[in-house]
């Protein structure tokens, strides 16, 4: 079976700067990977050249056997299949909470608006907040909009979902909630990729671990072989600071 994402010598420049530096991972369908490192080391980049939301330099990305790298691809398509949750949610302020949810699907045609509605009105009992449906973003709490961004996310049927540090704009309180919608998703088996600060997550949670700094992957593992037993001298200076 081929890999849900393959990725192979990915390199990312951005003018002189180089943030990714070859960067080589497979990840499985179903398969919940976590990556973690300081910041600057190229795990957001990583995490945006899989949807291609920035040109990849060099190597190639594949997700569900198609070339991201390549420029005939259509990107839109792809994408489809792709949730992205941001650090920011990036919801629309002058829209209902239900018509950023159902935006999307509804513009590109994948559901008419009374299917997209009634999609989106489960999506939001899934993550606890029907009672929110005709709410504005401003009237929401962070951990809310955050909630808000993953039914988003879920009403195009994605494949994959990548997670860009998704709790780190939250206060501490509103963490939990939104850990919890992830952890339900991956126990229904949801292909997902965190970059994350969230290490209690990322124990708990992923069938593996990357850590990241320089652009390279320094250690991968299962999250036993990465927070109980690191072997690189650098993972290791980071879980002392972190744990």
């Amino acid at each position: 079976m081929p890999s849900k994402v393959s990725v192979k010598g990915l390199k990312k420049n951005f003018g002189f700067l180089e943030v990714l530096k070859g960067m080589d991972v497979e990840i499985e369908e179903g398969e919940v990977v976590c990556l973690i490192g300081p910041s600057g080391s190229g795990k957001s980049t990583f995490l945006r050249c899989l949807n291609r939301l920035e040109t990849i330099t060099e190597g190639s990305v594949i997700v569900d056997g198609v070339n991201m790298a390549d420029a005939s691809t259509d990107l839109n398509k792809i994408r489809e299949n792709i949730g992205m949750v941001f650090q920011h949610f990036n919801l629309f302020p002058h829209l209902s909470v239900i018509e950023n949810i159902t935006l999307a699907p509804v513009e590109l045609k994948k559901l008419t608006k009374e299917e997209a509605k009634e999609k989106a009105l489960e999506l939001l009992k899934t993550v606890g907040l029907e009672d929110k449906a005709y709410a504005y973003p401003a009237q929401l709490s962070g951990g809310q909009k955050q909630r808000v961004a993953i039914a988003r996310a879920l009403c195009m049927d994605p494949d994959i979902m990548l997670f860009d540090e998704p709790t780190s704009a939250l206060d501490p309180e509103m963490v939990g909630e939104v850990l919890n919608v992830m952890k339900d998703l991956a126990d229904k088996g949801m292909t997902m990729v965190v970059v994350t600060h969230e290490i209690g997550f990322a124990r708990e949670v992923s069938n593996r671990v990357i850590f990241m700094d320089g652009g390279y992957i320094v250690e991968e593992g299962t999250p036993d072989q990465i927070f109980n037993h690191p072997q690189n001298p650098r993972t290791i200076d980071f879980l002392d600071k972190v744990l």
